[in-house]
């Protein structure tokens, strides 16, 4: 399957919130803490430092920035980065699947993540399809009750990742595992790439068809990182998909469908 160019198809002009498709869809079960944190800030009862687990800071770690790097990567961090810039015409045929919450989400012993602690999953190859691993699940913990740590550490330092733990503080930790049996991001594409900076487009399977978002990564402190908008979003507004064959797939089990 060659990688060809994104096109999106526009839902309706609800918030995508609330638009049944994103309610509907696997993703939505796993990232509504997220949103819900979006879209429901207030200044009532808050201080610029949040509450509860914003309180906790993380506590310093390979991605924190105080790491010693060795040849530019956080110690005993090691990918197959042989691919360059080059953009990727097929998955690695290493993947695997592990569960973050309700969401399986694809690893891969070559482009990572390589290393995990806890809710830190990180070591990505400098590749692109490295930053389309990164992206899903960085994305993928910030439901979960690690997110701090996550945040801290694998989302660029800046007013937009201020702003997200801000937001994201207002809404209560929920805990929530599965049996594995569903997968909200099925896909990505890359929507442009250089060494230090990537856009990586996710394909989510809802039960009413394809959805997209966006989110746009950095490589910094030698791994790839999420960067947050100025208002603290991590990914872009989801919209519907009519061909998913535009999409290279983590793997096509369960998304027979995906082809034209």
């Amino acid at each position: 399957m060659f990688l060809r160019r994104l096109r999106q198809d526009d839902d309706d002009s609800e918030p995508y919130w609330k638009q049944r498709s994103w309610q509907m869809s696997a993703g939505f079960i796993a990232l509504v803490i997220v949103m819900g944190a979006l879209v429901a800030l207030t200044s009532s009862g808050s201080d610029s430092t949040g509450g509860g687990t914003a309180r906790a800071r993380a506590s310093d770690g390979p991605l924190s920035g105080t790491a010693t790097l060795v040849d530019g990567r956080p110690k005993d961090c090691a990918t197959d980065d042989s691919a360059g810039d080059a953009l990727p015409t097929a998955v690695p045929k290493d993947i695997t699947w592990r569960t973050i919450g309700v969401v399986q989400v694809p690893v891969s012993a070559s482009a990572g993540p390589t290393r995990f602690q806890g809710a830190l999953w990180w070591c990505y190859a400098h590749t692109p399809t490295g930053a389309a691993l990164a992206a899903t699940a960085i994305i993928a913990q910030m439901s979960e009750p690690g997110w701090r740590t996550v945040a801290d550490q694998q989302v660029v330092a800046g007013t937009g990742q201020k702003m997200f733990v801000f937001q994201r503080s207002q809404v209560a930790d929920t805990a929530r595992r599965t049996d594995g049996s569903s997968s909200s991001c099925v896909g990505f594409t890359v929507v442009s790439y250089t060494g230090e900076a990537a856009t990586i487009a996710l394909l989510i399977k809802g039960t009413e068809g394809f959805l997209t978002t966006s989110v746009q990564v950095r490589w910094d402190d030698g791994d790839w990182k999420v960067l947050a908008g100025s208002d603290g979003s991590l990914y872009s507004g989801l919209t519907t998909v009519q061909n998913a064959g535009r999409y290279l797939v983590w793997r096509t089990s369960g998304v027979k469908d995906v082809t034209p």
